[in-house]
């Protein structure tokens, strides 16, 4: 592998300007070869001075590039050493804390292990802590190799030493490659969690401390699950496809049997499209990782979701066929949808430690979050999952659905009156479609709570307020519809359109102005998206801003052709249930983009463990005290910035910016410059 590609693959994302710009300085050295006169034409003096000439500014361009990273890794050394301090401290007076509690006890213990829940929360903030040593000791090794490449190339293709010379005169001389501090550091760390964390045990320490290798590659064995389990989906549809032409479904059946199937197949659908979000994120360079505050040394990889939606997918195809051949099967054929979905709760809900449990505990957890808004801070995951199921609100309607069936429904090898369950139902479904607005609208007002900033949190929170009046005039639009000759004669008709109208085109700006950050004035030569753009090419954003907007309005077309029997009811609802599950991938990709971002205008690369967490209202209170700084930290500019409160001197602006995730309202005193 080339060391360019190479430098791309190891990098830590949100550091990448820091890091030596090799590319750049390749294409320097290639330009200047090219450019320089041919020895037939010209002396040999003509030519020196060329070089010469090439030199002063390449070498220039060299010392920039060494004080950018000598400053950057002198910053991040300080704030280690700072946090190292603070880790020491808390774990200093945890461990006196116990030594008093255990003389007072019984049996005078003089060495008292400390309690469980702050034993967990010490071992998990030097894990962290490691991460990052880690991560700034990887920063040292790849930015001398770059120079010292650099270097050796720029001998190789002028014929020279001086790329030598001024190597080993000014980097091997510098702060960043001279200081050994940081592995002074990282032994240090291993040594504390050995010994006062794991009772001398270094095995388990080390175990706890790995850092998996950067750029580690899948598994052979899970890519071939991923291709057979594809594989087998694929031919498998083929066959319900067939066999469904053969078995000819009608009437109740046909329409239960659309609302019995179509929730799973979106979930299945859903986890096959986050796996290829993760690919995406992945190879661009987004870590979603540290923006879900996930555990960097044990998560799911793009490929684990596709093989599990792969599984689900060949699961689902054979409950299809045993339903179309029920009959000779000699079973009910409804039993096989309720099969289906209780193999997929089950995997959910499994609670021992096989299938995934780690990233199952963590959805679950996050999960409950999201439900018991607002009573809990919201994270960027909470609010990221609360999006997520608003684009799987036909899904969550038709399990709601597949639990009345079943409760209402005696016969399971015939469907009765379909209706009963969902168009008869004027109280429990308008509820349940509510609810993921809710927990959104919900989040909204916590975060108000806790920053006591009216916008963006309950402009957002206005923007969810919309859905449930869209349900409520749908719901009398249905309820009033038998007294009306025609759709159009119904007064609430109207109201659900206006509200629909209304809705879609508040989301839809939010989607593009808030949530992406594009349209930004300063986009430059990126004309309506941003100044700083991840992905390659520019038009997947133009794509994206089309593609919201038609499927933010593809509402209109669906009531159009089912008002028009054109199409029926649920097929139109199961290609807009897809459709909208798409828009949400696609909105995945460039929420994300610019979450990033922003932790890359902090260099925040890792998590913010906080041993002791602020409480919400001194958290608020720290917030408005602090000044807003410009520069690195903030990647905004000064008209999309909140305004700052009037201060007696003129000069000062606010440290923090207030803008995105509440992990990132996180304030670590020890490393901020003050």
């Amino acid at each position: 592998m080339k060391f360019a590609e190479h430098l791309s693959a190891h990098i830590t994302p949100e550091w990448r300007k820091q890091y030596i710009n090799y590319e750049e300085m390749k294409a320097m050295l290639y330009l200047a070869v090219e450019e320089a006169p041919s020895v037939e034409s010209v002396e040999d003096d003509v030519l020196k001075r060329h070089f010469a000439n090439f030199d002063e500014n390449f070498f220039h361009y060299c010392d920039k590039e060494l004080k950018k990273i000598n400053t950057f890794y002198s910053e991040k050394l300080a704030e280690a050493t700072r946090k190292f301090a603070t880790l020491n401290a808390e774990l200093k007076t945890s461990i006196e804390e116990s030594e008093r509690s255990a003389k007072k006890s019984k049996g005078h213990k003089r060495h008292a292990a400390l309690p469980d829940r702050k034993a967990r929360e010490l071992k998990l903030a030097f894990s962290e802590f490691y991460l990052s040593l880690i991560l700034l000791q990887n920063y040292q090794n790849l930015n001398h190799t770059g120079f010292r490449k650099i270097l050796k190339k720029h001998d190789k293709l002028l014929r020279v030493d001086t790329g030598a010379k001024w190597r080993q005169e000014y980097v091997e001389a510098s702060h960043f490659f001279t200081n050994k501090d940081i592995d002074n550091i990282i032994n240090e760390t291993e040594t504390t969690v050995t010994g006062e964390l794991e009772g001398g045990d270094r095995q388990r320490a080390m175990k706890r401390l790995r850092v998996p290798p950067l750029g580690e590659q899948q598994s052979p064995w899970t890519t071939f699950k991923v291709g057979l389990f594809s594989g087998s989906f694929i031919v498998l549809v083929i066959v319900v496809v067939v066999s469904a032409i053969f078995h000819e479904i009608s009437g109740e059946n046909l329409k239960v049997t659309f609302r019995l199937y179509r929730g799973p197949l979106l979930i299945i659908e859903f986890i096959f499209l986050i796996g290829v979000n993760i690919y995406g994120w992945r190879s661009s360079g987004v870590n979603h990782v540290l923006i879900f505050e996930l555990d960097p040394r044990n998560h799911l990889s793009e490929q684990h979701l596709m093989e599990l939606a792969a599984i689900f997918g060949v699961i689902w195809t054979l409950s299809m066929l045993s339903f179309l051949y029920s009959a000779s099967l000699a079973i009910p054929a409804f039993i096989n949808p309720l099969t289906l979905t209780l193999i997929m709760v089950l995997f959910l809900a499994n609670p021992f430690h096989v299938l995934y449990h780690d990233a199952r505990f963590w959805l679950w957890r996050i999960t409950g979050r999201c439900v018991s808004a607002p009573f809990f801070h919201v994270g960027f995951a909470d609010f990221w999952l609360g999006d997520q199921l608003n684009s799987l609100a036909t899904a969550i309607l038709d399990f709601e659905y597949l639990i009345c069936f079943y409760f209402t429904n005696g016969n399971w090898t015939e469907a009765r009156d379909a209706s009963i369950c969902m168009e008869k139902d004027f109280i429990i479904r308008p509820i349940v479609n509510c609810l993921p607005a809710w927990f959104r609208f919900a989040q909204c007002l916590r975060r108000y709570r806790d920053s006591r900033e009216a916008f963006p949190h309950l402009v957002n929170a206005g923007k969810y307020s919309t859905t449930f009046m869209v349900v409520i005039f749908a719901t009398l639009k249905s309820f009033h519809s038998p007294n009306y000759a025609s759709t159009f004669d119904n007064p609430y008709t109207w109201l659900w359109i206006i509200a629909s109208i209304v809705s879609s085109c508040y989301a839809y700006t939010w989607d593009i102005k808030m949530d992406w950050g594009l349209f930004d004035k300063n986009a430059g030569e990126n004309t309506f998206l941003r100044e700083e753009v991840v992905y390659s090419s520019t038009g997947f954003y133009y794509f994206a801003i089309l593609e919201d907007l038609a499927l933010r309005f593809i509402w209109a077309l669906s009531f159009y052709l089912t008002e028009m029997k054109i199409v029926s009811s649920d097929i139109m609802t199961s290609v807009t249930g897809i459709l909208e599950v798409f828009r949400r991938f696609v909105w995945n990709f460039f929420r994300l983009e610019n979450e990033h971002l922003n932790n890359c205008g902090k260099f925040r690369a890792v998590r913010d463990i906080s041993i002791a967490p602020l409480d919400s209202s001194d958290q608020a209170l720290i917030l408005r005290l602090m000044d807003e700084a410009d520069g690195v930290i903030n990647r905004y500019t000064k008209a999309n910035r909140p305004k700052p409160k009037k201060v007696k001197d003129p000069e000062k602006r606010s440290l923090l910016q207030t803008r995105g995730s509440l992990p990132d309202l996180r304030i670590d005193m020890d490393s901020k410059k003050l």
